[in-house]
């Protein structure tokens, strides 16, 4: 049984930074591509960063950019994502999930696994 297991959400001042986790079991956990998501109260949910299998290509959303790092460690199954710089907008759930193709993750239809989540709140 595949799990997906999100961690590290919290509740950050404006400015700050946090690190979520992504522990990930029951797969070949290299064959996957990465990503992470987030929906805000209201809104749909949307792209923030995605990462190969093999760690060698990148992918963020816009508005992320700059601020936002995913890495992975596939000896240990686990993808994270470094948030710096973090404003109130980015206030969300943020989901990790996993598809054999990045293009899947990138364009936001995962076919395979999700996590459910790790609520992160920035304060103004």
């Amino acid at each position: 049984q595949v799990q997906l297991v999100e961690s590290g959400g919290g509740l950050v001042q404006a400015g700050g930074s946090l690190r979520l986790s992504c522990a990930a079991s029951g797969l070949t956990f290299s064959a996957y591509a990465m990503g992470w998501f987030r929906q805000a109260p209201g809104k749909e949910r949307e792209f923030v960063a995605g990462i190969t299998g093999s760690g060698g290509h990148i992918y963020y959303a816009d508005s992320v950019k700059g601020r936002f790092t995913i890495f992975r460690e596939n000896a240990k199954n686990t993808v994270y994502l470094q948030m710096n710089s973090l404003e109130p907008e980015d206030t969300a759930v943020y989901y990790c999930a996993a598809d054999s193709s990045i293009m899947y993750i990138r364009t936001a239809r995962v076919r395979d696994y999700w996590g459910k989540g790790t609520l992160v709140t920035v304060s103004s």
